[in-house]
């Protein structure tokens, strides 16, 4: 038995006819990343989105995300991001009961044999996130509770430095180091997955591997400087599939978000094309 736990960040939804900074309509790059999940061979067991769903936290912006996931059938686990407005998003999807009704946005679910434990980064009205003694004592708890488990974590602030400058003066700038001592002493965490970046990243982080994942429609630009000016691009975006086996573990793939040339074979008869 496998588990595919897709995910997907930073889609930055407007109000639809509605532009992202005056000049890209984000909801087409992310109808794709849905339809890219449809085509896929291995259906989701569950979709993650770590958060900045929406620019502006609007209800016309949740309503439109809503409408934009509405042919998928698997369930979906959201986090708030910085731009996101927790309690305008609950009201927006009262039927996920995961995000509770007040406090940090923050739930532990089952998904296939991985125990999925989502941690809110987010301050009001800030850009940067931090972690307080309360949330890092609810995730003790939790990965107490699931201490014979595979954990994922998600978050929506990454954890770690990038060397893109203006992306770590907003990055999480507190409780960083209390999260990485508290995961060292629980070898069960597989993966800390994160959004915020618009980047794909992979960093060591303790006895683990921490990831932030690219938008399906706009990237940070590559600039690893303390200075780099603030940026977007379009390079081509994606998502990330973290696949559990019992036999491998978690071994998690970049998906590109699209429908592509091929596929083509590599062989015809047993014999590798000439």
């Amino acid at each position: 038995m496998s588990t595919y736990l897709y995910q997907i960040t930073d889609p930055h939804i407007r109000e639809p006819g509605q532009l992202a900074y005056g000049r890209l309509d984000t909801a087409p790059y992310f109808r794709r990343a849905i339809e890219t999940i449809l085509i896929q061979p291995q259906a989701p067991t569950a979709l993650v989105l770590t958060g900045d769903l929406t620019d502006f936290g609007r209800p016309e912006e949740y309503a439109h995300l809503q409408s934009l996931m509405r042919n998928l059938t698997c369930p979906i686990y959201m986090l708030a991001g910085n731009h996101d407005n927790p309690e305008i998003m609950r009201k927006a999807f009262p039927q996920l009961t995961y995000l509770g009704d007040s406090g940090p946005m923050q739930f532990s679910v089952t998904v296939g044999d991985i125990q999925l434990i989502a941690l809110d980064t987010t301050l009001p009205y800030q850009s940067h996130g931090a972690l307080t003694s309360d949330r890092l004592a609810w995730l003790e708890t939790e990965l107490e509770k699931h201490s014979h488990s595979p954990v994922v974590i998600a978050m929506h602030h990454p954890p770690f430095k990038t060397l893109i400058g203006h992306m770590d003066k907003i990055g999480l700038l507190h409780g960083s180091e209390e999260l990485k001592e508290l995961v060292m002493r629980h070898v069960n965490v597989e993966r800390l997955i994160c959004g915020h970046l618009h980047r794909n990243i992979t960093v060591r982080f303790g006895n683990t591997v921490a990831s932030s994942c690219s938008s399906p429609a706009h990237q940070v630009v590559m600039d690893l400087d303390t200075e780099a000016v603030s940026q977007w691009n379009l390079e081509p975006g994606g998502m990330h599939v973290h696949a559990w086996t019992k036999e491998s573990g978690l071994i998690s793939h970049y998906l590109p978000v699209g429908n592509f040339d091929g596929p083509y074979p590599f062989h015809i008869d047993g014999k590798l094309i000439d």
